[in-house]
């Protein structure tokens, strides 16, 4: 499958930011792994949209949606809770159309997240770690506090991504129409994250309608709930929930994975230092788990296309995966190359009757 060069369109000019979100860079990887050299393996670099993540897609969805529904008027304010990435997009979104905006964290919220937050404008809500489930997990308590924040203030607009049935189609609108363009149709291969699963929807969807060919891959943390696979702590964020998020269909899904802390963080390092690419920690578990599907699927008759989305950049993660005393701290020792070459031929797929 060929796809457009940089020269086939021409840079865009939008009114504001909202109006530019999507254009962003798919590139082709070419020394982390010798499978780049059977297959065509690429990113597609959602850390290039303005505010530095695939979730600012969602953010102006839904906020274009609840006002449409008169859910969110002039004055308003935005309350979720969110990690990071999303309330950093919904308060991006806030800022350029007026709305207040309040972001409920936790104790596992980097110190970057929260200046990135600040800087745009955000009110941050801390949950206490007092209020975290047995596996270390604040998503519940998070999700709690944000809607008691939404009901008792004035005004306010509660988009919950993960439970919002209409999270996935910015995926449809966006995301999966721009990976039919820059392919002049369909790569062979999707690797997502499953997250709150509104990009595995949204993207599997119109996949699946239209070009039935393509195999969807969806990767998650090991320790994570959403495919029923046994729970542990994790200190991955992007990925990873303590429940199964109502947008998540496994029929959606061809193959999925999970993948460990350590290997998804030995890949990261990997990546900024022969690709020299500096991504975000879930970005090195869905290298991992394209790569584990390049290998299941053996030798081909041809190179298998197969594009990774990589959901956020990495420099918001230098304080935590890309820093060695964390890493020491959180006893987390990172594999060599040769080690992750053996390390990824290891991950098993999940059987869908696990699912």
């Amino acid at each position: 499958m060929m796809m457009k060069t940089s020269t086939d369109s021409l840079p865009q000019i939008g009114q504001d930011f909202t109006k530019i979100v999507g254009a962003v860079p798919i590139v082709r990887l070419n020394r982390v792994s010798d499978l780049c050299q059977k297959h065509h393996l690429y990113f597609k670099l959602e850390s290039c949209n303005p505010g530095g993540s695939i979730k600012e897609k969602n953010a102006i969805c839904l906020v274009d949606r609840a006002e449409a529904e008169g859910l969110l008027r002039s004055g308003g304010t935005i309350v979720e809770s969110s990690s990071g990435n999303f309330g950093i997009a919904l308060a991006m979104v806030g800022a350029v159309r007026g709305y207040r905006v309040k972001i409920v964290i936790d104790a596992k919220t980097s110190d970057t997240m929260r200046r990135i937050l600040v800087a745009h404008g955000a009110q941050l809500i801390e949950v206490p770690l007092s209020h975290a489930d047995s596996y270390g997990s604040m998503q519940v308590a998070r999700m709690e506090r944000a809607k008691e924040l939404a009901d008792s203030t004035p005004g306010a607009w509660y988009p919950c991504q993960h439970l919002n049935p209409h999270n996935p189609d910015a995926h449809e609108i966006y995301t999966a129409r721009e990976i039919e363009s820059a392919f002049n149709g369909a790569p062979d291969v999707i690797v997502i994250g499953i997250s709150t699963a509104g990009q595995i929807a949204g993207i599997s969807r119109y996949f699946k309608q239209r070009y039935p060919h393509t195999k969807i891959i969806g990767v998650d943390v090991a320790g994570s709930a959403v495919f029923g696979t046994p729970r542990f702590p994790y200190k991955m964020t992007g990925l990873g929930l303590s429940f199964t998020p109502p947008n998540f269909d496994p029929s959606l899904l061809d193959v999925a994975y999970t993948v460990s802390d350590r290997i998804a963080f030995s890949f990261c390092h990997q990546i900024a230092q022969l690709e020299g690419l500096l991504l975000g920690a879930s970005t090195g578990a869905i290298l991992a788990g394209g790569l584990a599907y390049a290998h299941a699927v053996g030798e081909t008759n041809h190179p298998l296309s197969i594009l990774m989305l990589n959901p956020d950049r990495g420099d918001r993660y230098l304080e935590t995966v890309y820093d060695r005393d964390w890493l020491k701290t959180n006893q987390i020792e990172l594999f060599s190359p040769q080690q992750l070459a053996v390390e990824v031929r290891s991950i098993a797929p999940i059987k869908f009757t696990e699912i």
